[in-house]
């Protein structure tokens, strides 16, 4: 009697501890779907379907602006505009935010100016319509990308190393203190100050004109962001290298300059010395 007993005890237990089990594992399970759709990024499906949105918009803006100089296909049009291929949503987003495309007129350089409204990148509608610009060019022609980061993400910690590698790389075009300079055939080396953290990094990724490209291997982000922390440490007047900024025309000028009044001076009273013995 007793083992019938202990027998139907341990057989009731048995089956206790696998329903617990199932109930334990239903929730660990329940548990787990719960968590991965609140952490889960957005479906595939999704995020495709709005790139293609923003792509087919930006397909419309190049077709409004673009293509009767860079042609139907990013090809270009001999003497009117250079092919997109290989250009990306950097060299995009640098030309077209700074008003330098689409082009007023055929010169030697383009020149900054007031980019045209629905461009401009200040309002919400011209913001939208550079991205899809952008991602357009991207899509077709590949290239320099676009940061992901804007404004001050994008100014390193160490504005100090980036004065060093400014000096390295940027001080023949740009002066010391991004003043900008003349260079050859028409060409010139453009102010700093009037462009933003995005446009300087886009400039380095694209190389517009005379500029060289700097890929992340010449220069790593983090290089890049520092270089833009001294320009703009510069250009705000937070920075005068080379002591009084007098206009901020770099030191090397700055030195010619006091030693060409120094030496004014010290003529001017050699000759009134003289007048009066």
């Amino acid at each position: 009697m007793r083992t019938t007993t202990t027998r139907r005890r341990s057989g009731r237990s048995k089956f206790q501890r696998r329903v617990a089990g199932g109930l334990a594992l239903g929730i660990a399970l329940l548990s787990a779907g719960v968590l991965y759709s609140a952490v889960a990024p957005q479906p595939q499906v999704a995020q495709a379907a709005d790139d293609s949105q923003l792509v087919a918009q930006g397909q419309q803006v190049y077709e409004n602006h673009c293509i009767s100089c860079h042609g139907a296909n990013l090809q270009g049009v001999p003497d009117r505009g250079v092919s997109l291929i290989g250009a990306g949503s950097a060299a995009t987003y640098f030309q077209v935010s700074s008003g330098r495309m689409p082009l007023a007129r055929q010169e030697a350089q383009a020149e900054r100016k007031h980019p045209l409204h629905e461009l401009d990148t200040k309002t919400p509608e011209g913001a939208r319509n550079v991205d899809a610009l952008s991602a357009f060019v991207q899509a077709n022609g590949g290239g320099p990308e676009r940061p992901a980061e804007h404004g001050m993400a994008l100014r390193g910690s160490n504005p100090a190393r980036g004065g060093e590698l400014f000096r390295m790389n940027c001080t023949s075009c740009h002066n010391f203190t991004g003043q900008g300079g003349a260079l050859s055939s028409g060409k010139f080396g453009p102010p700093l100050a009037p462009a933003s953290e995005e446009q300087i990094y886009t400039a380095m990724l694209s190389g517009p004109q005379n500029m060289p490209h700097f890929s992340d291997r010449q220069l790593t982000p983090e290089e890049k962001k520092d270089i833009i922390a001294f320009v703009k440490s510069v250009s705000e007047g937070q920075n005068s290298p080379g002591g009084n900024p007098l206009g901020g025309i770099g030191p090397v000028s700055e030195g010619l300059m006091v030693w060409v009044v120094g030496i004014t001076a010290l003529v001017a009273v050699t000759l009134w010395l003289g007048a009066k013995a």
